[in-house]
């Protein structure tokens, strides 16, 4: 539980030092294409648990 909240609190922490830095996000800019990056992540994680 904890390892998820703090992967989340990274990711925001990720995201708002993008958008202060002005750096391109290093994540799709369309809701399909980060709906692709979370459908990934959760079949490798499924893929991990399985194995």
């Amino acid at each position: 539980m904890i390892t998820a909240l703090v992967g989340i609190l990274l990711a925001l922490c990720i995201g708002i030092a993008c958008r202060w830095l002005d750096i391109p996000v290093p994540a799709p800019p369309r809701l399909e294409g980060a709906l692709l990056v979370v459908a990934m992540t959760c079949g490798y994680m499924l893929a991990g648990h399985l194995l």
